[in-house]
């Protein structure tokens, strides 16, 4: 699908706060309701040891699913069942030495493995072993209504977005019954998937546009179980390991929360889905698909994303590679951004001008074009624009990135100012650690002196446009379109 510069940001964005609101609730989990204003971070912990900013295993699950997903979307919409066989082996694969495995789904995948190796045939496991093996727990205890499809389904909304909403529901539902076969949990899944579909077309949180997708029967209880979230605050659904609970839980944290807006938003309900207490994690990884998909990676603050990790080795920066693939359709691209290991910028700015200057109200910053990353005495960076993965020499952690086009049109960037801040906000925590950092755009003349002037007012405590003045005293080339220039003249 060709995605707009918009819609491409919302698709970068959902498995990122997907795993944001994951990493935050894992220290809080299984904790008691906080009060509002509780401070939280990604502290980890919790009762499983994760390492801060560590997700837990609702993103761990989503990972192999998305993975599955790739490139299926064309073969479903002919009429061919998705293959999920890649997703099940890795499920199981992860499960023998996660931190933590839902007791569901870890039953599941004991019973799954089971069948293999009574099957006569030297058979491998098989989604079909799965799907068996959860239709034959909900049989036998009457309980396949955990939050464990839930919470790893967004995969499966943006492997979809491109085809028509009737075409999600199918695999979305299949998605849950590979480990939960209530009626409840595919519901849940179908409705949520098909709000993250819309949110990364639109932008828009309505997740009631999935109704029509359930049931006629089961409508009404849904309509109502949404009209309760609306009403209720997240530490309201105590029992929210249950599907139900879980998905009101998080709906009531984005519901709720919505006298913010843009980025503000993102953050005010994600930490009220972990303030509401018990799963914390889930509710939150939950919320954090959804949001992800309305307002983008551009909403995902800095802090949040720069040391976020998880199974299998990958980082923030793995997953919006693995959400855009997703939203595109087309597979993997091993070679394209944000996956290509360099990115050629020649055609705008030649390699040879890898010189820098010093920013005139900090000599620990250095303002360059995008060949200054061939420099090696920086130890920190942030990007205003498109990198390769090897293009620069810090740890993945210590390169920020940020989603800012060189456009005054608003179609463009999302979130603007909140981004121009954020990366000034990166420069001015590095500069706090005692790193020397590497500021860069193309060709350092507009984004990268208004990023500068950001930081320049905060150290200077001057205007913006006094900032920019003094950074053009060393960058006299410096032109900010005027939507940059609008930023300025309110900092």
């Amino acid at each position: 699908m060709n995605l707009t510069p918009l819609q491409n940001d919302r698709a970068a964005g959902t498995l990122v706060a997907m795993a944001a609101g994951d990493a935050l609730g894992a220290g809080y989990e299984f904790g008691a309701p906080l009060p509002d204003g509780t401070p939280l971070a990604m502290i980890g912990g919790g009762p499983f040891g994760f390492a801060p900013a560590e997700w837990t295993d609702d993103t761990s699950m989503a990972v192999p699913l998305a993975g599955c997903l790739l490139g299926q979307a064309d073969a479903v919409a002919a009429g061919e069942p998705v293959e999920w066989t890649s997703a099940v082996r890795g499920w199981a694969s992860w499960a023998q030495e996660a931190k933590d495995v839902g007791a569901q789904t870890s039953a599941v995948i004991a019973a799954a493995q089971t069948l293999v190796e009574r099957s006569a045939a030297e058979s491998k496991l098989t989604a079909a072993d799965f799907t068996a093996a959860a239709a034959d727990f909900l049989a036998r205890t009457g309980r396949g209504a955990g939050n464990g499809s839930l919470m790893r389904t967004a995969p499966a909304a943006l492997a979809f977005v491109g085809r028509p909403a009737e075409e999600l529901a199918r695999p979305a539902a299949a998605a849950s019954a590979l480990t939960h076969a209530d009626p409840d949990a595919v519901d849940a899944c179908v409705l949520w998937c098909a709000a993250i579909r819309h949110a990364v077309l639109t932008g828009e949180l309505y997740v009631q546009v999935g109704l029509p997708l359930v049931d006629p029967e089961r409508r009404a209880l849904w309509e109502e179980r949404i009209a309760v979230a609306e009403a209720s605050r997240p530490r309201d659904f105590r029992n929210n390991g249950w599907v139900v609970e879980a998905f009101q839980g998080a709906w009531s944290a984005i519901a709720t929360t919505r006298s913010a807006v843009g980025p503000a938003h993102l953050r005010a309900a994600l930490e009220d889905a972990v303030r509401g207490g018990n799963d914390t994690d889930t509710v939150a990884a939950i919320a954090g698909g959804l949001l992800g998909a309305a307002y983008g990676i551009s909403a995902v603050p800095f802090e949040w994303r720069r040391r976020l990790h998880g199974w299998p080795g990958m980082t923030a920066l793995d997953l919006q590679r693995l959400g855009m693939e997703l939203a595109r359709g087309e597979g993997r691209r091993p070679g394209a951004w944000p996956a290509a290991a360099h990115f050629d910028h020649s055609p705008y700015v030649p390699s040879s001008a890898i010189d820098v200057v010093e920013h005139p109200a900090d000599p620990g910053v250095l303002l360059g074009a995008a060949p200054a990353l061939q420099r090696d005495d920086y130890d920190a960076v942030v990007s205003l624009c498109r990198v390769g993965t090897e293009d620069a020499t810090v740890p993945t952690a210590d390169h920020a990135r940020f989603w800012i086009i060189d456009s005054a049109w608003p179609e463009y960037n999302a979130h603007l100012e909140f981004v121009l801040r954020d990366a000034a906000a990166a420069i001015a925590t590095f500069r706090a650690e005692g790193k020397r950092v590497l500021l860069h755009c193309v060709r350092m003349e507009s984004r990268t002196p208004t990023v500068a002037a950001l930081y320049g007012a905060k150290v200077r405590g001057v205007s913006g446009l006094e900032a920019l003045d003094e950074v053009r005293s060393v960058l006299p080339a410096a032109s900010p379109n005027r939507a940059f220039m609008e930023v300025l003249r309110r900092a």
